[in-house]
């Protein structure tokens, strides 16, 4: 890999990772507002997680996987939004079965379950954001 493709690989992952960031932020005050207003706990928690979804969406399309849209079709959009929801949900049972594996079965503490974890499903989620989700729509070429 070429010194300038790495620079790049870096500043993407800083920037799906400042995104992530500033989507859990989202989620935890959502959810905080939510509970608030007196909202049922686990509405607020899917409202919450939702936004800081739809937030991770709209960001990493445009900064961190820049794309240019205007030359995607629609049905690249929708499937690039599927895949999307897919890869979440994918994550959310790989950092379940990892978090229960090693609280549960290995007897690790919570706190560095869950850190583990969270550099596990990061790493993940980048290279799956990177490769699958985002990926470039491919030109269509006409047949002679």
């Amino acid at each position: 890999m070429s010194r300038l493709a790495s620079r790049k690989l870096i500043i993407q992952f800083l920037t799906f990772n400042a995104v992530g960031l500033l989507n859990t932020a989202i989620d935890f005050l959502l959810f905080t507002l939510l509970i608030w207003f007196g909202a049922y706990y686990l509405l607020a928690q899917v409202i919450a997680y939702g936004a800081g979804m739809i937030n991770s969406y709209v960001l990493n399309s445009r900064y961190t996987f820049q794309k240019d849209d205007k030359l995607s079709s629609k049905q690249h959009k929708m499937n690039r939004g599927m895949k999307f929801i897919a890869w979440n949900v994918i994550l959310l049972g790989i950092s379940l079965l990892l978090l229960a594996t090693l609280t549960a079965w290995l007897g690790q503490n919570e706190i560095v379950s869950k850190a583990v974890v969270t550099v596990i499903t990061v790493a993940l989620n980048f290279y799956g954001s990177k490769r699958w989700v985002f990926t470039a729509s491919k030109p269509q070429t006409e047949s002679s």
